[in-house]
């Protein structure tokens, strides 16, 4: 993955308006993130066409089962040329090696597998929300250092967390491990369904690798202006 990349997520309902989104962009190479309601109502067809557009490409399915069903489903989402991957750390050690197996047997011939990385706890969870529902006696930091910590061990590049814990796994785990975050707002935002959330200036001085931003820029007046305010936000004023 590149270094600090901002990466957009399209929280579209079909391809129709991805491409709508995309045109002012043509001639950059963007970062994209791709969730569930897109890639359920569009299928495949979704990361084939946004590499053909030249963008990187996160497929953020969340992948939750036994190991074998995520091994087999990994294999047939490395075939689509994704860059970056997500299954839930709570799969467990072996759910997260499968996955990488999976991912290695179906990388196509010539190319690097995509990064994997394991969701934590949601940037939508709290505290007292995790230990009444999910039933983790841990606070909910000590419950994202320990899925961390699993996924490391599991083999996988990195993690997604919240700006809140990110710094403290970098400490633990290495400024290799990849932490990718979304929750990101500027000051003045509502910060509608997200919680745990934090500034690009703040995620830049924690050492964040990625961030995901969504709804500030694809729902802008105009996206194109507001991509550039949050990479020179993220990035720095000279960027």
């Amino acid at each position: 993955m590149e270094e600090n990349p901002l990466i957009i997520a399209l929280d579209f309902k079909g391809m129709d308006e991805v491409e709508a989104f995309l045109e002012p962009f043509r001639g950059q190479n963007l970062f994209v993130k791709v969730g569930m309601e897109l890639f359920y109502k569009e299928g495949p067809n979704t990361v084939y066409r946004l590499k053909e557009l030249g963008h990187r490409v996160f497929l953020d399915l969340k992948l939750h089962d036994i190991p074998n069903t995520v091994m087999r489903a990994m294999k047939s989402l490395a075939g689509l040329g994704c860059d970056l991957v997500t299954v839930h750390a709570a799969g467990g050690r072996a759910m997260m090696e499968a996955a990488l197996e999976g991912l290695e047997a179906g990388v196509p011939s010539g190319l690097s597998r995509p990064s994997c990385v394991a969701v934590t706890q949601l940037t939508s969870t709290e505290e007292a929300h995790m230990k009444t529902e999910q039933l983790i006696s841990v606070s909910l930091r000590e419950s994202v250092y320990h899925y961390a910590s699993l996924a490391k061990i599991s083999g996988l590049d990195g993690v997604v967390c919240s700006a809140w814990e990110a710094s403290g796994i970098i400490q633990r785990l290495g400024n290799g491990f990849l932490t990718v975050t979304p929750g990101i707002r500027m000051g003045t935002e509502d910060h509608q369904d997200q919680k745990r959330v934090a500034t690009p200036e703040m995620a830049r001085e924690l050492g964040i690798h990625a961030i995901v931003v969504g709804r500030p820029i694809i729902r802008a007046a105009n996206p194109v202006e507001a991509y550039g305010t949050w990479m020179k936000s993220w990035r720095g004023a000279s960027q």
